[in-house]
């Protein structure tokens, strides 16, 4: 399990929220994305959680609209950048649903 590790060991998991552009944040509802390209600067592991929020990119703000204004999902596996033709300082996450 990712995280730091709390009393008796057992590890916490963290949870990231992240604004996600409506086109990504549909397609990862229907399950055809399921995976996120992210700058990777919060120290995301395997284990983890993110909610993906449903952002309107041109007004700068949550996105109202049918469906869920958010997401959770698990994060499975991570492929650092550098490698694999993703930029380094990037990374790409494997996600499932929770």
């Amino acid at each position: 399990m990712a995280g730091v590790h709390g009393p008796g060991g057992v590890a916490a998991v963290k949870v990231h929220t992240l604004k996600t552009w409506r086109p990504h944040f549909d397609a990862v509802e229907r399950g055809e994305k399921p995976f996120e390209v992210r700058l990777d600067d919060r120290g995301f592991e395997m284990g983890d959680l993110v909610v993906l929020l449903r952002w309107d990119e041109e007004e700068g703000r949550p996105e109202p609209g049918q469906g869920p204004p958010t997401l959770l999902r698990r994060i499975t596996c991570k492929l650092d950048g550098g490698q694999f033709g993703i930029e380094p300082g990037y990374c790409v996450l494997g996600l499932e649903e929770v």
